[in-house]
């Protein structure tokens, strides 16, 4: 590789580093993680990233931004995070949350209240294959409750992120699986059973922190409620079930607004006036992570334009000369790929392919290296402070990204059970 294509491509990947400058650095010289609003380090990324590039005129390159901005995938985003608003806001108006926090304190004894929320978010995430329908059901219960026993929102919230992507991870319906299993050739069967040996260990781990951390909780009287109350809770019911069942995160989210407004003007909790309002303040508080999601999409779709992402692939493939260096290369690739692109689907099936005819070349077997892609993919993806599942989670609990990062453990246990898994792990063959 020349040293004008070194020069080229560190140019092409340069805009996601000053984005992490801008707003990691920032946020620690500051002292504060809110110092530095994330939406307006991503302008100054996207300007910088619009401006190296060259070739093109102003107009088309501000076309090639917003076509990223407005990609099918970040929309869908847009909307979730819309529905996401409007459910979490009504549901909170009709007194949902109050009542779950209630129940929880009544039936959950407070030491075992993070490792059972770690086990829900485990389940309803395996169940429904998404972590970010998983965050959007139990973010705003948990948000509440930390608020109810005096403890750290973000610490909570971590919890949820956590568990919701050990199911991303394994779940036979999750798209980072089939992405995964499709791109390497091997069936979900083979793949699931590589992969829960691999994660199972770091998810046990993370279960025994937790249980013997709830002890930091102090304990609470529950609030009294009556048995009427209890119909309060049927929104969330609803949009678990609905999850557990397939239904798409769309039409749950929808469902689950209409139910907390039925609900809500049965009870008197408000009008029809009051439903409008709440759904208004619900999806207004959104707009900062919508304009997040949006800037993201474009800066990426800039980099990758620009020969980024084919960059990182061509540099780290050049000097494997090992099957323990080729598994550390899938791991840097689809690393590197899920930083430039904050979607964790997407960076394995950019660097898929290249990953399978490594994996070839050095016998790795097609279920450990799909293994291998779907962690690092959700290892790194819980990390993004720009990804949609730690936006999703902090815009519903009103708290800073970075402020849940130090308290991601499951994910820290995934990323040193992967690199112990490479450098003491056997080789197998077969599928």
């Amino acid at each position: 590789m020349s040293q004008i294509s070194n020069i080229k491509g560190l140019l092409a990947v340069s805009p996601v580093i000053v984005l992490l400058v801008v707003y990691l650095a920032g946020s620690i010289i500051a002292g504060d993680f809110y110092r530095i609003p994330i939406a307006a380090a991503f302008v100054v990324a996207s300007v910088y990233a619009v401006a190296i590039t060259r070739g093109e005129t102003l107009s088309n390159r501000i076309d090639a931004f917003s076509k990223g901005a407005a990609d099918v995938r970040i929309m869908l985003m847009v909307w979730i995070f819309v529905l996401a608003g409007a459910f979490a806001a009504v549901a909170k108006e009709m007194g949902a949350v109050d009542i779950t926090v209630a129940l929880t304190l009544d039936f959950v004894p407070e030491s075992f209240l993070p490792s059972g929320i770690f086990l829900a978010a485990c389940f309803i995430s395996l169940s429904i294959g998404t972590s970010v329908g998983t965050i959007v059901a139990l973010t705003p219960v948990v948000t509440a409750l930390a608020a109810q026993l005096g403890c750290n929102v973000a610490w909570l919230v971590a919890i949820v992120v956590g568990g919701a992507f050990f199911g991303d991870n394994l779940s036979f319906i999750s798209d980072t699986t089939i992405a995964a299993t499709q791109t390497q050739g091997c069936s979900m069967r083979s793949k699931f059973r590589t992969n829960i040996l691999l994660v199972l260990p770091a998810a046990i781990a993370t279960l025994l922190i937790y249980t013997f951390s709830g002890g930091a909780i102090d304990d609470v009287v529950a609030p009294s409620y009556s048995l009427f109350d209890i119909m309060k809770v049927l929104p969330y019911l609803i949009v678990i079930v609905a999850a557990l069942c397939g239904m798409n995160v769309l039409l749950v989210l929808l469902v689950g607004t209409l139910a907390a407004a039925v609900i809500g003007l049965s009870f008197g909790e408000f009008d029809v006036v009051g439903f409008f309002t709440a759904c208004g303040n619900g999806i207004s508080s959104m707009c900062e992570l919508i304009i997040v999601t949006m800037l993201a999409g474009g800066l990426l779709e800039i980099v990758r334009v620009n020969g980024g992402i084919d960059y990182i692939i061509c540099v780290i493939t050049r000097r494997i000369r090992s099957r323990r260096i080729a598994e550390g290369a899938i791991v840097l690739l689809t690393a590197l790929a899920n930083v430039c692109t904050a979607n964790n689907t997407i960076a394995i099936l950019t660097v898929g392919t290249i990953s399978r005819d490594i994996s070839r070349k050095f016998g790795i077997a097609p279920r450990r290296a799909a293994s291998i892609l779907d962690t690092t993919s959700c290892f790194v993806q819980g990390f993004l402070p720009y990804g949609a599942q730690l936006l999703m989670a902090s815009g519903l609990a009103a708290v800073s990204p970075l402020a849940i990062i130090p308290y991601l453990y499951y994910p820290m246990c995934v990323g040193a059970v992967i690199v112990l898994s490479i450098l003491f792990g056997k080789k197998k063959g077969g599928e």
